[in-house]
């Protein structure tokens, strides 16, 4: 499979719109990035653009308060709450080594899981912002349940396949802060890394700053797209179709003498879904690359390697630093 040098865009609204064949075709040029490349824009997609520009507004509303007043929503182990900077580290990508931790902020809002106490955890004193963060949330969610068909089709699998294992999906929204940074050596906005997720839904803001790895080993650089979303396939869905859909390695910076702001949105299917190979990613003879597990036991390696928070609640239960309690999830060598 030839490789891309640049990251392409995929217009929805014939596939959006209904139209005779949009699904197929859209489905087939989806085959061909996430076998080439793992990342792309897409256009059309029905996402008020008002929306995300109050969600943005949002984010730099609460990253503008005093600390003290951050952390009185501190982050959970549930991952609900204010990261405060350089509280997380990257540790599950092999890209680089020896990373400093990353220079961002975060404010984690997830719905959905069984670790997810009756208490919701908000900033006070910010009116508006909850719901205008629940309407983001809500409208990725939606969008994300669209998409599902395409990824089904393009891996020639029945359109609802992937559906009716993402109905109770474990889903997140995080708004980052990435303050301007004169970076040294192995210091990243976020450092070199693939997502967790099955796929995430990044909109596009005024401040670039995202890079990623080509399968030739270039980094390039995305382009801020207006009114896009920057789409990129998980190790979910890597897992799940035996590698053949790519987890682009990525990481971020701010080399701007502006604030930069991010809003990902990170959708995984139902916790107690088996990541296993999906019918047609396993060859005559061929063994899967990665063990069997579940989206809710992969997660919660991913959160005690990644998170210095859930690491510390580990060491405390007695569990490992990484959390493995559920057995390693490294591909099979």
């Amino acid at each position: 499979m030839a490789t891309l040098s640049t990251i392409p865009i995929l217009d929805l609204g014939p596939y959006l719109r209904g139209e005779p064949g949009a699904l197929e075709e859209a489905a087939a040029k989806l085959r061909h990035i996430n076998e080439s490349i793992g990342f792309l824009y897409i256009v059309n997609h029905g996402v008020d653009r008002a929306l995300v520009d109050r969600t943005f507004a949002q984010a730099e509303r609460l990253h503008a308060q005093p600390l003290d007043k951050k952390l009185e929503a501190k982050i959970n182990t549930a991952m609900q709450g204010y990261m405060p900077m350089r509280s997380s580290t990257t540790r599950t990508s092999s890209l680089s080594t020896g990373n400093k931790p990353n220079e961002n902020e975060a404010f984690f809002i997830k719905r959905n899981g069984d670790d997810i106490g009756p208490e919701e955890v908000w900033p006070q004193g910010l009116d508006g912002f909850r719901e205008v963060a629940l309407a983001y949330y809500d409208a990725m969610d939606d969008l994300a349940q669209k998409l599902l068909p395409l990824y089904a089709v393009a891996l020639g699998l029945p359109p609802d396949y992937f559906t009716q294992r993402c109905d109770r999906p474990l889903t997140g929204l995080r708004l980052t802060h990435y303050p301007p940074v004169a970076y040294g050596e192995d210091q990243y906005g976020i450092a070199p890394h693939s997502d967790s997720s099955f796929i995430t839904l990044l909109a596009q803001n005024k401040v670039a700053g995202l890079q990623i790895k080509t399968t030739v080993g270039e980094w390039i650089d995305a382009p801020v797209v207006p009114d896009s979303f920057v789409v990129n396939t998980g190790d979910v869905l890597h897992r799940w179709t035996n590698g053949r859909f790519l987890s682009t390695p990525h990481r971020a910076f701010n080399v701007s003498q502006t604030a930069r702001y991010a809003i990902p949105f990170f959708f995984h299917p139902n916790p107690d879904t088996l990541i296993d190979v999906v019918p047609g990613c396993l060859g005559e003879g061929e063994a899967p690359k990665f063990p069997a597990m579940t989206t809710e036991e992969y997660m919660a390696w991913f959160r005690g390697r990644n998170y210095d928070h859930v690491r510390k609640a580990n060491a405390q239960a007695g569990l490992s630093a990484a959390g493995e309690v559920a057995g390693k999830p490294e591909a099979v060598a």
